[in-house]
C-alpha cells in the first residue's frame, strides 16, 4: 500500500508549471473527504476530462468506496480493461480496430504498441502492476443495461414502491419523491405534464401517495387499476369524476396498458431489482463498482431511469447513519440536459437534493460535463471542488466563470487570473479549485491503470458480462403480507359445506375481502410477542412481533410449529365472519376448547426453544453487531467504521505537524533574509533551494487543506538539492549552516512523519474478519402470547 493511501489520497496527477509548459516531479494528492462536499468536472471533448474521472474513480476503488456510475456515453466500462501483466494479448480483444486501421498497423501490431504505450504512460507516474492487481481485486465490477440484455438487466419494478421509513417522515422530501416518479412516468409516456396544471399528474401524484401511505405494494399494474377504480373520493375539493372522468381516465390508463404490454418494454421488468443497498455491495459485502450503462436509451428513457434512479439513492440515503467520511460515490459522466438553469426535468429535483443532503450521509457527487453553459450553478453552490480543463469556446468559458464568480462570493474570486489559466491549459492539464485548500491548483492528470480504448461495444460489453448475468443478491426473509402459501393436501370444498358450529371457547378469527362469495381454508395462528434482554446490562435490546401459521387438515395428528409459516395479517383479522361462503371441514382437536390452551403452551416452548437473536463481534474492531443485523451488513458497517477511524488518525498527524512546519517556516524565512546579504557565487541556488523547502511544508497544511505528501515529497527533494550544493561550493559562510541546520530539523521531521504514518494500520479487511458468533435467547418471561386462534382464510 502507497503511503498516501494510508492517509485517505487520491494520486491524481503531478503539479504542472504552465509558464514551462511541462510537469513538476510532485504528486497532486487530492483528500478523498473533500468528496463529501462533491465535485464538478468541466472539459471539452479531447481535454482528458474522462481519463480525469477515471484516474479518480480508480482511487476511490483503491480505498474501498463503493461507487454508483450512470454511463450516458458507454466509456465507463472501460474501467473493467485493467491488465495487471500489460500483455499485448490482454489488450488485443479490446483494441479500437479503426484506430489501427488509421495507423495502417494490423491488430496484432497495434495491440503491442498500445501494450508498450502503457507500460511506460504508467512507469512515468510510479503505477505499479501490483497496483494495477490491487485496482482490479478490490471491488466487484457490474455494468447494468437498464431496457437491454445485453449487460446486466434492471428492474424497475421495485421503484414504484413505497419509499423508506426516513422518505415518509419528510414531508418535502416525499412530495418531491411523488412529483419525480409521477414525471418520470408521464416523461416515459410522452405526456409533458406540468405538476400544477396537467390532470394526468395529480391524478398520478395522488394516487401515489394514498397508496405509498397505506403500504400498499404498487407496481404498473396496481397503477392502472386505481387510475380506473380509483380508491379515493375527492382530489381536492372535487369529486374524481368531476376532475378527471371515467372515459378519460380509462384513455389515460390504456396508455399506461400500452406502454406495459409492448414487447420492447418488458426489458425494463426483468434482471436485478433497483435496490441500492444491493447493488453497491455484493451478498458477502464486498464494495461494486455499479455503471449504469444507458447509451442505448433514448433521451426519453434516459431521462426516466436517471430520475428513477437518483431517487432510489435519495430514499436509500436517508436510511444511512451520518458520517464525515467518504461512504459512497456517485458518479455522472455527462450532466447536460439534467440539471439545466432554468427547466425543471424530473432529474433535477433529487439531484438539488442530493448536492444539498448528501454531504452529512458521507455521499460525495462527481458530475462531469463538456458543456459548461447548460448547468445550474445556483444549484452547484454546494460544490467545494471544480476540475476545470480545456473548453471549446469563449462562451463556454465565460459562463464557466460567471458561475465560479457567483459561487465564490465572499471569498477572493480572481476572474482575470482564472481567466487568463483557463485560457492556457493544455490536453490533460487541469486548473483544480478547491475550497478546502488556499487557492487554485494546476496540474496533468496521471496515466490511468484501466485501458482508455473508448466507448465499449454491445458484443463487448455482453463478454465481459457473460459470468454476471444470474448476480446473486440478497432478498429479505420471505414474509406473506397477504395470504399463507397452499398448504400440500387440501380439503375438498362443496358449496354444502358451512361454516361449522364450534364452542364458545374455540377463539375464531376470519381473513376475507369485502363483498365477495369466499371459499376458507382452516388454519391455526399464534400471535406473539418476544422480547431480548442483555443479560449482563439486563436492558431490552430488541423485541419481535410473531405471527406464524399453520393449515389445519383431517389428516393432522398435532400441530408441527416447526413446520409453521410467518405471515404479516394480524391487522387483517375480523372478529365477524361473511354472511355467505364456504369452509374446510376441521380435524375433531380444532373443534375441542382445551386444544387451542395446549396449543398455545407448545406455542410458547416452541419460541422459547427457537434460535435467539444472533451476534456477531468483531475483536479488531471492537464492535458488536445490531438486533437482526446480517453478517454481510455488519461486515459493510465495519468497513465504514474503519474508514472513519483512519481520517480521524489521519487529522491528529495534520495537526501534530502544523505547528512544526510553520516554525520551520519562519526559520527558512530568517535564512533567506541572512543568505540575501551573502556575496558568494553560489548564493542564489541557495536562496531558491531554502525559499522551495519554505514553500513546500507551509504549504502541506495552508489553506484548510490539512497534511498534503504531495508538499513533504518536494521538501525532501528541495533538501536533497541543498546537500549537493554545499559538496559543491563548499562551507562558504554562517548563512549556509544556518540551511543545513533547517535541512537537518526538515529530515527530522520528515523522518518523524514516515514513522507516524507507517503506525497508521493497512485497515483490516472486513471481509476476512474473523467474526465471533454470539446468540441471545428469550427467558420465559419475555415472550407473551397474544393469542393461538382458529382463522379462516379467503382463498
Amino acid at each position: 500500500m502507497e503511503f498516501y493511501e494510508k492517509l485517505g489520497e487520491f494520486f491524481l496527477g503531478k503539479h504542472y508549471d504552465l509558464s514551462k509548459k511541462q510537469e513538476e516531479e510532485f504528486p497532486l494528492l487530492y483528500d478523498a473527504k473533500n468528496l463529501t462536499t462533491h465535485a464538478v468536472c468541466v472539459g471539452m471533448t479531447g481535454s482528458g476530462k474522462t481519463g480525469l474521472c477515471i484516474t479518480l474513480i480508480e482511487e476511490a476503488i483503491l480505498d474501498k468506496i463503493p461507487i454508483i456510475i450512470i454511463d450516458p456515453k458507454g466509456d465507463l466500462g472501460n474501467l473493467l480493461l485493467t491488465f495487471p501483466d500489460l500483455l499485448p494479448k490482454n489488450f488485443r480483444p479490446w483494441i479500437n480496430e479503426d484506430d489501427a486501421r488509421r495507423k495502417n498497423l494490423d491488430p496484432d501490431e497495434f495491440a503491442e504498441k498500445q501494450a508498450e504505450l502503457w507500460k511506460k504512460g504508467l512507469a512515468s507516474y510510479n503505477q505499479s502492476q501490483e497496483r494495477i492487481r490491487n485496482v482490479k481485486n478490490a471491488a466487484d465490477f457490474v455494468i447494468y443495461t437498464p431496457g437491454s440484455e445485453m449487460g446486466v438487466p434492471v428492474s424497475i419494478l421495485s421503484s414504484f414502491s413505497a419509499p423508506s421509513e426516513g422518505v415518509l417522515k419528510e414531508p418535502d422530501l416525499f412530495r418531491d419523491r411523488i412529483s419525480t416518479t409521477a414525471t418520470s412516468l408521464l416523461v416515459l409516456l410522452g405526456i409533458d405534464a406540468d405538476p400544477i396544471q396537467s390532470r394526468e399528474h395529480i391524478l398520478l401524484s395522488t394516487l401515489f401517495d394514498h397508496l405509498w401511505r397505506q403500504g400498499i405494494p404498487v407496481d404498473l399494474g396496481t397503477i392502472i387499476q386505481s387510475i380506473q377504480n380509483p380508491p379515493i373520493q375527492k382530489i381536492g375539493f372535487l369529486q374524481i369524476e368531476t376532475f378527471f372522468p371515467e372515459k378519460e381516465r380509462f384513455k389515460f390508463a390504456m396508455q399506461i396498458n400500452n406502454l406495459l404490454a409492448a414487447p420492447g418494454f418488458q426489458g425494463w421488468l426483468k434482471g436485478q431489482p433497483l435496490d441500492i443497498d444491493q447493488i453497491l455491495y455484493t451478498p458477502e459485502g464486498k464494495p461494486r463498482v455499479a455503471i449504469f450503462s444507458i447509451a442505448h436509451l433514448t433521451e426519453t428513457e434516459r431521462m426516466f431511469f436517471v430520475s428513477l434512479l437518483l431517487n432510489q439513492i435519495l430514499s436509500w440515503m436517508r436510511t444511512r447513519s451520518g458520517t464525515n467520511s467518504l461512504r459512497t460515490l456517485i458518479y455522472m459522466d455527462e450532466i447536460f440536459g439534467y440539471m439545466p438553469p432554468v427547466a425543471q426535468p424530473p432529474s433535477k429535483k433529487p439531484l438539488l437534493t442530493l448536492l444539498k443532503q448528501a454531504r452529512a450521509y458521507g455521499v460525495g457527487l462527481v458530475l462531469a460535463t463538456q458543456n459548461p453553459a447548460d448547468l445550474d450553478y445556483k444549484g452547484l453552490s454546494n460544490t467545494g471542488t471544480w476540475f476545470i480543463g480545456r473548453l471549446q469556446t469563449e462562451r463556454d468559458k465565460a459562463r464557466m466563470l460567471d458561475g465560479l464568480e457567483g459561487i465564490s462570493s465572499g471569498s477572493n474570486f480572481d476572474r482575470k487570473n482564472i481567466d487568463k489559466t483557463i485560457s492556457s491549459l493544455g490536453k490533460r492539464v487541469f486548473l483544480l479549485h478547491n475550497v478546502h485548500e488556499k487557492g487554485p491548483v494546476i496540474f496533468h492528470t496521471r496515466w490511468a491503470m484501466s485501458y482508455l480504448r473508448g466507448p465499449l461495444t454491445r458484443n463487448q460489453i455482453k463478454i465481459l458480462m457473460k459470468s454476471k448475468k444470474n448476480i446473486p443478491y440478497l432478498e429479505s426473509k420471505a414474509v406473506s403480507y397477504s395470504m399463507p402459501s397452499k398448504p400440500k393436501i387440501q380439503n375438498e370444498l362443496t358449496e354444502h359445506s358451512p361454516r361449522p358450529i364450534l364452542p364458545p371457547g374455540v377463539p375464531q378469527f376470519f381473513v376475507f375481502p369485502k363483498d365477495s362469495i369466499n371459499n376458507f381454508q382452516a388454519t391455526l395462528v399464534g400471535i406473539a410477542t418476544v422480547h431480548f434482554v442483555n443479560s449482563k446490562t439486563k436492558k431490552k435490546i430488541h423485541t419481535k412481533k410473531i405471527c406464524l401459521s399453520v393449515y389445519l387438515d383431517d389428516d393432522m395428528l398435532d400441530v408441527d410449529w416447526e413446520e409453521a409459516e410467518e405471515i404479516m395479517i394480524e391487522k387483517r383479522l375480523k372478529k365477524q365472519g361473511p354472511k355467505r361462503g364456504t369452509f374446510t371441514s376441521l380435524p375433531t382437536q380444532a373443534t375441542k376448547a382445551r386444544s387451542y390452551t395446549k396449543w398455545k403452551k407448545e406455542f410458547s416452548n416452541f419460541l422459547y426453544r427457537a434460535k435467539g437473536i444472533e451476534f456477531f463481534e468483531s475483536k479488531n474492531f471492537k464492535m458488536t453487531s445490531k438486533p437482526l443485523e446480517s453478517e454481510r451488513d455488519f461486515r459493510i458497517r465495519l468497513g465504514e467504521a474503519a474508514r472513519e477511524k483512519r481520517d480521524e488518525e489521519t487529522e491528529k498527524l495534520r495537526k501534530k505537524y502544523k505547528l512544526k512546519t510553520e516554525t520551520l517556516s519562519e526559520q527558512l524565512r530568517k535564512a533567506k533574509q541572512r543568505i540575501e546579504k551573502e556575496k558568494e557565487q553560489s548564493k542564489g541556488r541557495k536562496l531558491q533551494t531554502a525559499i522551495k523547502i519554505g514553500a513546500s511544508l507551509l504549504s502541506a497544511f495552508s489553506g484548510g487543506g490539512g497534511l498534503n505528501m504531495s508538499t513533504l515529497s518536494r521538501a525532501t527533494t528541495a533538501a536533497s538539492s541543498v546537500v549537493s550544493q554545499r559538496k559543491e561550493f563548499g562551507d562558504v559562510n554562517r548563512a549556509g549552516e544556518t540551511v543545513d541546520a533547517i535541512i537537518e530539523k526538515i529530515n527530522s521531521v520528515n523522518s518523524d512523519l514516515q514513522q507516524e504514518i507507517d503506525k497508521l494500520e493497512e485497515r483490516y479487511d472486513p471481509l476476512l474478519e474473523e467474526l465471533v458468533v454470539k446468540e441471545i435467547k428469550p427467558r420465559r418471561s419475555d415472550i407473551d402470547i397474544k393469542t393461538v386462534a382458529l382463522v379462516w382464510v379467503s382463498e
